[in-house]
C-alpha cells in the first residue's frame, strides 16, 4: 500500500471505503433479443470525513503538531516518518524538488497531503491547503 494510502485509511478509517453502484442487469426477451432492466437507485455517496475533527481526537493528550509538520502528522498516525517514507510520499504525490528533507519538502508535503486528502472525500480546512 502507497504511504498516501496508508495515511488516509488511518485518518478516514471504514468510510474511506466507498459505496459502488450495482452493475446494470439484462434479461433475455423471447424473442432472444436483451433488453436493459431498469437499474436500481444509486446508494447515497459517503458524506464527507471531517479530516480535522479526526486528527484533533487522535492527537488529544500528544504533544503532536500535526497541523503544519507532515513528520508529526505521520507519528500521529502511527506511519514511519523516516525519510525514506517521506521521500516515498514525495514521488506519490508528485513532488519534483530535491528530496533532502528540507524544511522546504516537509512543507510542501504537508499541504500536498492535504490536498489529496480534500480531493479523497475528506472534508479539510483551506488553512491547512494553502
Amino acid at each position: 500500500m502507497s504511504i498516501f494510502g496508508k495515511i488516509k485509511d488511518a485518518i478516514f478509517g471504514h468510510k474511506a471505503q466507498a459505496q459502488t453502484p450495482p452493475p446494470a442487469s439484462a434479461a433475455s426477451t423471447e424473442g432472444g433479443t436483451i433488453a436493459p432492466q431498469p437499474q436500481p437507485a444509486t446508494p447515497a455517496a459517503v458524506s464527507e470525513v471531517d479530516v480535522q475533527q479526526n486528527l484533533e481526537q487522535m492527537g488529544q493528550g500528544k504533544n503532536l503538531n500535526w497541523r503544519t509538520s507532515i513528520v508529526d502528522l505521520m507519528k500521529l498516525l502511527g506511519i514511519d516518518s523516516s525519510l525514506d517514507n517521506r521521500k516515498e510520499l514525495a514521488r506519490e504525490l508528485g513532488y519534483t524538488g530535491d528530496l533532502d528533507g528540507s524544511a522546504e519538502m516537509n512543507i510542501w508535503l504537508h499541504k500536498a497531503t492535504m490536498k489529496e486528502l480534500a480531493k479523497n472525500g475528506g472534508k479539510v480546512p483551506a488553512e491547512l491547503t494553502d
